[in-house]
């Protein structure tokens, strides 16, 4: 069965983007050009099958991609069940209806050393989820990696 990941920057302060919807202070830096990395990323990507769930788009942009008006936990279950390879979700709101679910099984957090104050949120709140660290890297940029599992 594969797994759902939740992979996203945040903020110290446990932001995705600020009050105004920037995510520009989570850029990283020195990454100038395309890298080999950014290449094999947009490959992958490409590659990938991708729903985009919208109650206000008409039409996607990218090719294998399908557009969803609804989330529906069921679904996702299928997709986990019948998937070969892991599925990620990305983005706060449509992670905090899988989350709600019941359907992440793991968090991948990138920190960035910044706190933002307000803005969206990378969890939603009113959530108890216990998890184990599985993963944690310190970056030169004073970026951390962590990767936890959600348990049960």
């Amino acid at each position: 069965m594969a797994e759902l990941i939740y992979f996203t920057p945040t903020s110290l302060d446990g932001y995705f983007a600020d009050e105004n919807g920037n995510l520009d202070w989570s850029a990283p830096e020195g990454i100038p050009g395309r890298t080999p990395a950014m290449l094999d990323f947009t490959r992958i990507w490409q590659a990938a099958d991708k729903i985009v769930y919208s109650k206000s788009r008409d039409t996607v942009s990218t090719p294998k991609t399908r557009l969803e008006r609804e989330f529906h936990p069921q679904v996702v279950r299928e997709l986990k069940a019948q998937s070969p390879f892991d599925i990620s979700v990305a983005g706060p709101t449509l992670a905090a209806h899988a989350i709600r679910a019941g359907l992440v099984d793991e968090y991948r957090l990138l920190v960035v050393s910044t706190m933002l104050g307000r803005g969206t949120r990378v969890l939603p709140s009113n959530i108890h989820i216990r998890l184990d660290l599985l993963d944690e890297r310190r970056f030169a940029n004073g970026m951390v990696y962590l990767r936890y599992h959600a348990q049960g």
